[in-house]
């Protein structure tokens, strides 16, 4: 098993307690799991791969995956902004799949 395989097994076992479940097109959680190890690689912590993270753990803070946006995300449209985590419904297509505003404040956005 490689780490991404291992990063989905810990992840799907903690958060679907909760409510959270992955995506169920499994080749993109595949690349967005990719993209969190490259974060952590690249700054020392797992920053959401759909942001541009700044570097600084602490501005980055509401970012690192699953992040703060997450619940209210998956409570209005079924679905995180990146899509990674999502509802039942919206995995069994019993809601639509919309697209999810950024929540983040403007002042934190990186270009």
């Amino acid at each position: 098993m490689n780490e991404i395989e291992k990063l989905y097994d810990t992840l799907r076992k903690v958060q679907e307690p909760q409510g959270y479940f992955f995506n169920k097109d499994k080749e993109r959680v595949f690349e967005l799991l990719e993209a969190l190890v490259a974060n952590r690689e690249r700054y020392g912590y797992m920053a959401c791969p759909c942001r541009l993270a700044s570097g600084d753990r602490g501005e980055d803070r509401d970012i690192f995956c699953p992040c703060i946006y997450r619940k209210p995300d998956v409570e209005e449209f079924g679905s995180c902004y990146c899509s990674l985590y999502v509802s039942t419904a919206w995995n069994e297509e019993k809601i639509p799949h919309v697209y999810v505003p950024e929540r983040r404040p403007p002042e934190k956005i990186r270009f």
